[in-house]
């Protein structure tokens, strides 16, 4: 989330928020905020590390998968004929795309119906329902469900919160947002550490409990912040400014919105499929036995965290001294297309791996590299992205936009679940050929979207960023 999407009005008087600078020049409420992001991300991302592993190394064995209410069903009429590592693959992508589109749900009930701070103790309480259950294999199913429910409820009304402890004409918001970014950071890098060790060395229940008890935590958090927190009075205010209404071109800029979702979605299969068939790849090839300790295979994904936060940092450091120097520097899509090329060298070194692999294991040369560059890749793609989207949205559709845009990520997981279906028939280094392709035919996409479509779409009126930006100037 940007400060862009943030709402400006404040609950409280503008004086006391400009006086509060108790957090490192801010107000206390964003340490609070970003301490309870941190632990609902830290639970998130603990999952989603061991879910697939879990799922191959113990699950979905013979002997204990029968006992996972409603799995049965689900093979028979969702997953038909699909078993192992498959069936595993698919369940991820189901999951991981549902967890894209509740937040959507949970916004419009937070706004509708329960009020922003009960829907998030709600989501709290449910996602952390759904870590506990993880620890009963027969609730498998049922714990999967609560998670994705949880995180609906909590998603989408916390991160809103930030940008009103500033008022209307206080610069410190901008900044508020990269703080609040880099508690996220830092709690995906040390789930895989923490989670993920206990779930592969010390049991997978472990692992689960763990996310459970840092989610709890953070709802303790939360609850105790309360009096340096936005007030919610848990009904939906009215607006006293009019509804924003459509304006000439508005039209054109939502239809370049929707051609732009399934490019999108296809430039993010690379990087989505870290989490599902990379994995399992990673535990069963990737030599990670060194003086005689097995590394957890989890940490392949705090690798990828850690190189992820540097090269958004080192990419954004590096076009602005571009920008310095000559005075101009890519567009949006300049610069998605540049993240497409890196993608296609991050699949690349994926696919060197597995034909370079020989009788032995895959030394991490490759996979390291593999991350460093689709890094690279990814931090000209994910945050120019939805700067893009923010530009082109419509001031009468602008927080709807932002809900499109994710639809991409939705379609990605979902074809990342079919996709890692042919992981055990393929053989790997066509499998990875098939991600370098997906990249491939995304730069296209965007390529052919920048010099045929672009500027009848786009067009060069005023923006709603625009309109944002002159009110601040």
């Amino acid at each position: 989330m940007t400060a862009a999407e943030a709402t400006p009005e404040l609950d409280f008087p503008e004086e006391a928020a400009h006086d509060d600078r108790a957090f490192l020049g801010h107000p206390k409420g964003l340490g609070f905020l970003g301490m309870v992001e941190a632990c609902e991300r830290f639970s998130y991302y603990s999952m989603q590390t061991l879910l697939t592993l879990y799922m191959v190394k113990y699950l979905l064995l013979p002997g204990r998968q029968e006992s996972v209410i409603g799995l049965a069903w689900l093979k028979a009429h969702v997953f038909p004929g699909l078993e192992g590592q498959p069936l595993a693959s698919e369940i991820f992508g189901v999951y991981t795309a549902t967890v894209y589109l509740t937040p959507i749900l949970g916004g419009i009930l937070a706004d509708l119906l329960l009020g922003r701070r009960a829907a998030l103790i709600a989501g709290a309480l449910i996602m952390s329902l759904g870590h506990f259950l993880m620890a009963f294999e027969s609730a498998f199913l049922f714990a999967l469900i609560s998670l994705v429910v949880g995180v609906g409820l909590f998603k989408g009304n916390i991160a809103s919160q930030v940008g009103e402890l500033y008022g209307p004409n206080d610069n410190r918001r901008a900044m508020a947002f990269q703080i609040f970014y880099i508690f996220i950071n830092v709690s995906v890098i040390a789930a895989p550490l923490v989670s993920g060790t206990l779930g592969e060395k010390v049991g997978w229940h472990w692992g689960f409990g763990c996310a459970g008890v840092v989610m709890v935590l953070g709802l303790f958090l939360y609850i105790f912040a309360r009096p340096w927190l936005p007030a919610d009075s848990g009904k939906p205010e009215k607006s006293a400014e009019p509804r924003a209404k459509f304006q000439p071109g508005d039209g054109p800029r939502v239809l370049a919105v929707l051609v732009l979702v399934p490019i999108m979605a296809v430039s993010l299969l690379t990087n989505q499929e870290i989490f599902n068939a990379y994995l399992v790849w990673a535990d069963q090839q990737f030599q990670l036995t060194f003086f005689g300790t097995t590394l957890p295979t989890s940490w392949m994904i705090t690798i990828d965290a850690t190189l992820s936060f540097s090269m958004l940092v080192a990419v954004a450091a590096f076009w602005a001294w571009i920008g310095g120097r000559t005075g101009k520097e890519p567009d949006e899509l300049g610069k998605m297309l540049i993240g497409c090329v890196f993608i296609i060298g991050g699949g690349l070194c994926l696919y060197t791996a597995a034909i370079t692999q020989g009788a032995g294991k895959i030394g991490l040369f490759w996979p390291v590299m593999f991350h460093l560059v689709n890094s690279i890749g990814f931090a000209h793609l994910l945050p120019v992205s939805l700067a893009l989207f923010t530009r082109l949205a419509p001031r009468a559709l602008n927080a709807s936009i932002i809900g499109i845009y994710y639809l991409s990520f939705f379609g990605a997981n979902l074809a990342v679940g079919k996709i890692g279906t042919l992981f055990e028939t393929m053989p790997t280094p066509q499998f990875w050929l098939l991600h370098v392709a997906s990249a491939v035919i995304a730069l296209v996409g965007f390529g052919a979207f920048k010099l045929f479509l672009a500027d009848r779409l786009m067009g060069t009126s005023e923006t709603a960023a625009d309109r944002e930006a002159q009110a601040f100037d």
